[in-house]
């Protein structure tokens, strides 16, 4: 029987089942905690047993300033790779952060549902993702503040894909998660506040890279391939023609004195390095 309430119909049958009352003894230890410092932890650990991930990554976002790491359980010998590396200016190219730039909202995304075409053919995917073993990414987006934005990105491995039942499960319980993640900030903000303030955007990299040699189109188609953009999609964003964006192309390529996209990609990790050097100096 199910007792009709003002915000809808509860299943008093599974509010009563033993599943139920495990899920609730455990939210309610993670309500508890939610102004703590391990409260990252055992978001984690609740999360983990109803959407099995293989990776967790919590980011602190401010407008286009660089990214602050919350919490994360990659091993230190990926950490290099998964984590400072992408810290450093590789976030530019990331789905995620592309979609934070473009007012999304908070809620659950896929990482399919945010990437350009070509998302999965582009270096940042091979360098990424699947030399991580990471298939897919989920990402729970939070507003904890003004112009803060929180990400809880959860990685699946090709053998343990993410379920459409648990990204169900991850849809419902995102308004929670989000009023959590709010009072973490609201209690443990302070203690990132500052960094996260003094974390210069390395913006300048997209502006800077190539500016003596490449025209401010060609920046921009830059830009587009190396996010993962194909040529039609790049040139429907810029609203030109397919031709036209493969002139650009072979421009750039004799400009930049490369024949490949991948050498493009690691012209430009190169460079952001040194913005993110100057801009620490």
């Amino acid at each position: 029987m199910k007792y009709c309430s003002p915000i809808g119909d509860i299943d008093c049958d599974f509010l009563a089942n033993v599943g139920s009352a495990a899920w609730h003894k455990q939210l309610a230890s993670l309500v508890r905690s939610a102004g703590n410092r391990d409260f990252p932890a055992r978001l984690e650990m609740v999360l983990r047993a109803i959407a099995g991930f293989d990776t967790i990554l919590i980011n602190t976002y401010k407008g286009r300033r660089r990214p602050l790491l919350i919490h994360d359980d990659y091993p230190s010998e990926n950490r290099q790779q998964a984590i400072d590396r992408y810290l450093s200016g590789a976030y530019l190219l990331d789905p995620f952060f592309t979609a934070i730039d473009g007012g999304l909202d908070s809620g659950v995304y896929r990482l399919r549902e945010l990437a350009p075409d070509r998302f999965e053919s582009s270096d940042y995917y091979a360098h990424y993702y699947r030399s991580l073993g990471l298939a897919d990414e989920v990402g729970l987006f939070a507003c904890v503040g003004e112009d803060v934005l929180m990400v809880v990105s959860l990685g699946f491995q090709k053998d343990a894909p993410l379920k459409r039942r648990s990204l169900q499960v991850l849809k419902n319980v995102a308004p929670l998660i989000e009023t959590l993640l709010m009072e973490f900030w609201k209690w443990q903000g302070m203690l990132f506040q500052q960094t996260l303030e003094k974390h210069a955007p390395v913006e300048a990299a997209f502006a800077s890279f190539g500016q003596q040699l490449l025209t401010a189109r060609e920046q921009e188609i830059v830009r587009l391939l190396l996010a993962g953009h194909s040529t039609k999609s790049a040139a429907r964003e810029l609203d030109i023609s397919d031709g036209t964006v493969k002139v650009h192309r072979k421009h750039i390529y004799q400009r930049l004195d490369i024949s490949s996209q991948s050498q493009l990609f690691q012209l430009f990790l190169e460079h952001v390095a040194l913005i993110s050097r100057q801009l620490r100096s």
